[in-house]
């Protein structure tokens, strides 16, 4: 069995291995949750970190057992924060009405990003960007930038970030989209891209079918997009790091698509990597954070944490939570779907070092309640997070 024929019936036996069933609907893919409805809404559930201390991890400080700490600490935090597009009552039965309301919900959610304390939020579903989000949270002391899915579709991918931590020096919108005229055409969005390059880069398992482009169209179109960006720490050894935010198509029966826009990811990520490592005379490290709509252990997750690329552009990934003890049992909570969707993936030889992770709330906890969102979580989501700390200077290739 090849490939592509096996991704989605690996997707689907992780589900089944899990004690999960797959329900095939836009937001859903869960177990028996009870479903209690309250009407006050609450203020964001306080924040845990688990300080990691000594615990061990594959992750090695700039492949040297000599490196030393600069005190210089940052935070990420990556979160779904559920487009209110998408928000009906006929999704969400189960939440109680007054969560499900803009009003309610916008002031949730900014107080919630608020109470992270995050050197650097990198957000999914994130809609009435312009007329909300924009300045509600860059008056927290942020900057932004921001990417809106293909065509008609509302939400999209933004990374906030403490313009007094860091200097932003580039960034890079990806469009997965871009995968049918590179298959039928070599052309891309990106007027910077080589593009002959990166078609010579494109897995050679994909299916033959996909050349012709009406075929690419139906399958690849999916309006889904990322985000890079490469910042300047403001301390004192200026550490470059590259920040990347995705958020992968969600149909589980499309599982070859979701593998296809990640193999694209890397591709990208990897040429970004490249290209900022010349500009700076540097070896910068690579935080990938979003929502991949993909279990652990499925086709999507092992590629990420592969080191066996065919096109060797490898980046050396591990997920930030499974190194440190373990993924968590679910980052997605409602009564159609439990699962964990949501990760931060981080080079492994890097000059940053995981200091503490945020907690996830486990299936006893009371905020937890019906499923979410509710009374304690305006999102269908939870928060994803790490503290780093910066461990050596940059180092000149």
């Amino acid at each position: 069995m090849g490939l592509w024929e096996n991704c989605v019936q690996t997707f689907d036996a992780g589900l089944q291995a899990s004690g999960l069933r797959v329900v095939r609907s836009q937001r859903s893919i869960a177990t028996g949750i009870t479903t209690t409805k309250m009407n006050t809404i609450e203020s964001p559930p306080s924040l845990k970190f688990i300080t990691l201390g000594n615990k061990q991890t594959n992750i090695s400080t700039d492949g040297s057992d000599s490196s030393s700490n600069l005190g210089f600490k940052f935070r990420v935090i990556s979160y779904n924060i559920l487009a209110q597009v998408y928000v009906k009552s006929s999704n969400f039965p189960h939440s109680p009405p007054s969560c499900l309301k803009w009003k309610t919900r916008s002031n949730a959610v900014s107080e919630v990003l608020k109470s992270f304390n995050a050197d650097f939020l990198c957000l999914q579903e994130l809609d009435k960007f312009d007329e909300f989000y924009k300045d509600k949270i860059m008056n927290y002391g942020y900057s932004c930038i921001y990417v809106k899915r293909s065509r008609q579709k509302l939400d999209g991918c933004g990374i906030f970030y403490n313009q007094r931590r860091a200097e932003l020096i580039s960034k890079v919108e990806i469009e997965y989209n871009d995968l049918v005229d590179i298959l039928s055409s070599g052309s891309a969005s990106d007027k910077n891209e080589n593009t002959d390059e990166l078609t010579n880069d494109l897995p050679k398992h994909w299916p033959y079918s996909w050349r012709n482009s009406s075929d690419a169209a139906v399958r690849l179109e999916r309006d889904c997009v990322g985000l890079f960006a490469a910042f300047t720490l403001n301390c004192p050894s200026q550490n470059i790091i590259i920040l990347a935010n995705t958020h992968i198509y969600w149909d589980p029966k499309w599982a070859d698509v979701k593998l296809a826009q990640v193999e694209y990811l890397l591709i990208r990520l990897a040429r970004y990597r490249e290209e900022i490592s010349k500009k700076y005379n540097c070896n910068p490290s690579i935080i990938l954070a979003g929502d991949f709509n993909s279990l652990p252990g499925d086709m999507v997750y092992k590629h990420l944490t592969s080191s066996e690329k065919e096109n060797e552009l490898d980046l050396n990934l591990c997920s930030l939570y499974a190194s440190l003890g373990g993924e968590p049992a679910f980052t997605n909570y409602t009564p159609d779907f439990t699962g964990t969707l949501d990760y931060i993936f981080i080079s492994k030889n890097s000059e940053l070092k995981p200091v503490s992770l945020l907690e996830i709330p486990g299936p006893d906890s009371p905020k937890l309640d019906g499923g979410l969102p509710n009374t304690n979580y305006p999102s269908d989501h939870l928060p994803i997070g790490a503290d780093f700390e910066v461990c050596t200077s940059s180092k000149p290739l």
